[in-house]
């Protein structure tokens, strides 16, 4: 019986560069939540949200603390990386959506930067974390030998 892996493929080279893509997404993510937790905390950031005009307030608030800094570490580590890449494309959407949807430039509360993060997590949720990761090393666990010569090939 096959075991699919759920990263394809990958290259040493590539191997490096989503490395460096989910240091940089997770690093980011990270620091947006700790950004929000610092200023104000869950209470303060749902106020915000409110003020905003996102709806459930609380509960977005919530989610989006949490998959910054929650989602931010497991991006790091290339755990979980297909799920937290699309919530985080979600999460995205939303801040594009709710907020910065006016304008293209971040200096002018656009959506440059939210547009790249949230496509930055759809090739993560796309692609895998590559070798270099914690899925890649639990999945190499269960792979069978003979599909994992025919992966590393």
């Amino acid at each position: 019986m096959k075991i699919p892996t759920i990263h394809p493929r990958t290259t040493p080279v590539a191997d490096i560069a989503l490395l460096v893509g989910r240091l940089a997404l997770g690093a980011t993510m990270i620091a947006h939540g700790l950004q929000k937790l610092d200023q104000g905390g869950l209470g303060g950031t749902a106020e915000g949200f409110e003020a905003m005009g996102i709806p459930a307030a609380g509960a977005a608030a919530l989610f989006a603390i949490a998959i910054e800094v929650g989602g931010g570490v497991l991006v790091l580590l290339g755990a979980l990386t297909p799920l937290i890449g699309v919530l985080w494309a979600a999460h995205m959407a939303g801040a594009w959506w709710f907020v910065h949807r006016d304008a293209f430039f971040a200096g002018e509360g656009g959506y440059e930067l939210v547009m790249v993060l949230g496509a930055l997590g759809l090739v993560l949720a796309g692609t895998g974390p590559g070798r270099l990761s914690v899925d890649a090393l639990l999945t190499r666990r269960r792979t069978p030998a003979r599909e994992r010569e025919l992966v590393d090939a």
